[in-house]
Order: C-alpha cells, then structure tokens, then sequence
C-alpha cells in the first residue's frame, strides 16, 4: 500500500485509513495521493474482516483539499488547455467520489484541524462524520475563483441541505466545528484529544452487527439519495431476501429468543 495512505485493521475489523502528507496537510488532488486513496478504498471493499472504516488525517490538519502549486500554470489542476483540465478532473480526483458510492463498507470521517475545500467535500463522501474542537471547514472553491470540481455541488447539498450548502458555498467562509454540528455536516464534536477514542468507539457500535446486513444497509441508505420510493423498495426486498437467508441472521433470532449475546460471524 503506497505510504499516501496508510491503512491498519485491528482484531475488530475496524480500519484505519490515513491521509499522510502531514508537511502540506494532506492534500488530495495529487495524482499519487488519488492512487492511493482507490487502492486503499478497493482494498478495504474487498477485504472480507473489514466491517467499517476511520478516515483521518496525519499530522494537525485532516486535508487542505487541492494542492494550490497544481494550480498553477502547467500544473495537474489547470495544464493551460480547458479540454485536458477537464479531462485531468475526470481520470483524477472525481474518481474519488464514485468510489465511495459504490464502497459498501461504512466509513466514519475522523475530523482533525482543517477540511478545507476538497478537504470538506472528502468528509462528505465519508457515511458518518465527527470532529475535534479545533475541526474547521470550508467550501472555499470560490475564494480562488473556483467550482466544487469534486462533485461537492451534489454532496454538500444532501449532507447539510440547500441554504447551508448555498452559504457554505457561495461565500467560500469557514465554518467551526460547533457550527457544522449545528448545520448536521457533522455528528458529533469532541475534545480534539478524545478524537480518535470517539471514533473508534462509534466504529465499534457498527463493528458488532453482521456485516452484511451493514454492508447492504449502508447500500439501502446512498440508493435512497436518489432513487424513488418504488424503485428502492424493490431493492429492499430483494436484499432482505438475501438477509433472511444468512447464517448471521439465524444466530441473531436464536441469541434474542436465548437471551445470550450473539456471535456473528459474517455469513
């Protein structure tokens, strides 16, 4: 796995995912980064002990968003041709957000400092979203005369709702970490100490069900984003008829009716 990202799983099946380019505070609109960060994502979906994920980052910020020397003139975020910039965007960073909407795995952003455009879209694509005391964010794209290239026009929206994410985004302000619990872009808001123990804690909340029950839930839940009623109720039947059919279903109606604990075992 490229040192980008780091990636460690522990005996709970829970993964730790860490942006670590701490020197330019984890920045994710280079070309090696993105790589790193699909791996990472294919890696942790086809992982068969991953039942869910921290995404954080190293060092005192969690990301700045787009490198601002690419750019520049010549660089991977403006080569100077419209046509190739366009492309750039497509083969590189908006490859991120598609991958975590087909990941199946829950993934808890772990907020640490700043998320700063690109950097507040990323926090987005993750499920759930805590933050320390010192988190800030910012949909700053329009600061450097910019759009949300990342697809944050469509995330930000569905994660806060229209006016916020009209604010957020038209005047590119940062906003506090007791702000964006306010607005629900966050969850949760703890010491920026306790910052990992929380999130492992709530990792650990989804780790105990079966995970493919959570894998589907999480499924059930980014179809509904843009599905119809009619249309994800026939998802849901045809995925409930797959729940009823595990061995991981089974224990937890014999464990309830046993009044033990259930033991799941992923099938």
């Amino acid at each position: 796995m490229d040192e980008a990202v780091l990636y460690e799983i522990d005996d709970k099946g829970i993964v730790l995912l860490t942006l670590n380019r701490p020197a330019l505070r984890n920045p994710i609109s280079d070309p090696e980064v993105i790589e790193a960060l699909l791996a990472a994502l294919a890696y942790l979906e086809a992982d068969p002990a991953a039942r869910v994920a921290i995404l954080t980052g190293a060092g005192k910020g969690f990301s700045s968003g787009g490198d601002i020397n690419q750019m520049k003139p010549g660089g991977n975020l403006n080569s100077g041709s419209p046509a190739v910039t366009r492309l750039n965007y497509k083969r590189g960073i908006q490859r991120l957000p598609l991958a975590f909407a087909a990941l199946e795995v829950p993934v808890i952003a772990a907020v640490n400092g700043a998320a700063m455009g690109a950097g507040c879209d990323l926090t987005c694509m993750c499920d759930l979203r805590i933050a320390g005391e010192s988190a800030k964010f910012a949909e700053s794209f329009v600061k450097l005369g910019l759009i949300a290239g990342d697809g944050g026009s469509w995330l930000l929206p569905r994660v806060v709702g229209w006016s916020k994410a009209a604010e957020m985004a038209l005047t590119g302000d940062p906003i506090d970490a007791a702000e964006a619990l306010a607005c629900g872009l966050v969850s949760r808001v703890v010491p920026d100490g306790e910052l990992m123990n929380a999130a492992r804690a709530l990792a650990l909340r989804i780790a105990v069900n079966p995970p493919h029950a959570v894998r589907m839930t999480k499924r059930l839940l980014w179809e509904g984003r843009r599905a119809d009623l009619a249309s994800l109720l026939e998802m849901a039947s045809a995925m409930q008829a797959a729940a009823h059919a595990t061995a991981d279903h089974a224990e937890a109606v014999t464990a309830f009716l046993e009044k033990r604990p259930p033991e799941f075992k992923g099938s």
